[in-house]
């Protein structure tokens, strides 16, 4: 587990543009799979979810199209959220960070860790935008 307050700036980076978190399994059941559309972001304290996945996910929302419902979960904070979201990710192994989308409760756009190291933020934006404009 993380400290708080090293996380805290972390978890307000998604928050603050209307990421709603999530902080345990019942969170995760109860809202992601009851979503017209949903992406959904595994935060994570790494230089990747600094440097690409957050700013990535945060640029997507510029879109014409976009999922009505953002949510979020904290590897290595909240770890019965981070299992839930991710058990509903399978058949894809569990990576941080990781921006999932839903379609009706179905996962139907995934980016893994390894599609987010390495890759601009602007690259996954514009990857996580086709895929709304496909499926929101």
């Amino acid at each position: 587990m993380y400290p708080a307050e090293l996380v805290k700036p972390m978890r307000e980076d998604l928050t603050s543009v209307g990421f709603i978190e999530l902080k345990d399994s019942n969170d995760v059941n109860t809202n992601l799979p009851n979503c017209k559309t949903a992406v959904i972001i595994v935060n994570s304290v790494c230089g990747c979810a600094a440097a690409n996945a957050r700013p990535g996910v945060k640029n997507s929302l510029n879109n014409d199209k976009k999922p009505e419902k953002l949510f979020t979960v904290f590897a290595g904070v909240d770890k019965e959220a981070t299992d839930a979201a991710r058990n509903l990710m399978i058949p894809f192994p569990p990576s941080s960070p990781c921006i999932a989308l839903f379609k009706d409760g179905e996962l139907v756009h995934m980016l893994e860790r390894h599609h987010i190291e390495g890759r601009s933020s602007e690259l996954i934006s514009e990857n996580l935008k086709q895929a709304y404009n496909q499926f929101c």
